[in-house]
């Protein structure tokens, strides 16, 4: 049973610019994209004019070192930073413009997140961290825990759901962290270096994880990260440079020859 959880509130209606939407191609697009931050008296442009589309079902890999800009974009497409110029569409609606009530109901249906922290709340069981958004978003107590248990199975921890975060491993606490992401049925999920405080074998197999869910469930999978092991299950990479997206390219053109566990390369 849900310990401390709080009463389900009334659904969440949805907004009128994301009603009787049909089927969308392009679930995300960037356009014009200009971000500069103010450091003191110097004026530091991190997103220098960024364009793309990123299809539905697609999943798709940022790369690029650090201060490139890929971290300032991520926050851009999840709604977590407003540009100072351009335009970012989520199902074609300019997130910029929407209001407070908008961009709430936007994050809580339409994106899930998964941090490279795992960011659980550590006091709450995994079925309970994963129920929360679902509790929030409008569905009832008991509704939001078979979910969190089908969810907790599909990520292999149908016996954990008991677990508190410090019970659990980093690679558990991640898959906790994608079950969450999933929730509320979003369109996207956006990754932030997800394998980032993993090892090795472990972060192969979150990799794996998400490739499946997202082959499965057909969302969009945007990753920020460094592990060249994303390549493998990308179908696009997205290279930025100097807050520009310098080159963009489909998996077969990919020359990087990356090493697997079992000691396979692939192209």
């Amino acid at each position: 049973m849900l310990q401390n959880q709080p009463t389900a509130p009334a659904p969440i209606e949805s907004p009128a610019k994301f009603k009787d939407q049909l089927p969308i191609e392009n679930t995300v697009r960037v356009r014009n994209l200009i971000k500069k931050y103010e450091m003191g008296s110097n004026d530091v442009q991190a997103l220098r004019g960024v364009n793309f589309e990123i299809q539905r079902g697609e999943y798709v890999s940022i790369m690029g070192p650090s201060g490139s800009g890929k971290s300032t974009l991520f926050n851009m497409i999840g709604g977590l930073d407003k540009p100072t110029e351009g335009r970012v569409y989520i199902d074609e609606v300019d997130i910029a413009q929407l209001d407070a009530y908008e961009l709430a109901w936007l994050r809580c249906r339409k994106i899930g997140y998964i941090f490279q922290s795992f960011n659980l709340i550590p006091v709450m069981t995994a079925l309970e961290n994963v129920s929360l958004p679902m509790i929030f978003g409008g569905m009832t107590a008991d509704d939001s825990r078979d979910k969190a248990v089908h969810l907790l199975s599909l990520v292999g921890l149908g016996d954990r759901v008991q677990h508190k975060p410090l019970e659990l491993s980093g690679g558990q606490q991640q898959r906790v962290a994608i079950a969450r992401s999933f929730a509320n049925d979003p369109a996207i999920v956006l990754a932030d270096e997800p394998t980032g405080n993993l090892d090795t074998h472990t972060g192969l197999d979150i990799i794996n994880l998400l490739k499946g869910l997202n082959s499965e469930q057909q969302v969009t999978i945007i990753t920020a990260t460094h592990d060249t092991k994303m390549l493998d299950v990308s179908d696009r990479i997205f290279h930025m440079e100097d807050g520009r997206v310098d080159k963009i390219e489909a998996r077969d053109e990919v020359d990087l020859r990356v090493g697997r566990l079992d000691g396979e390369e692939v192209g």
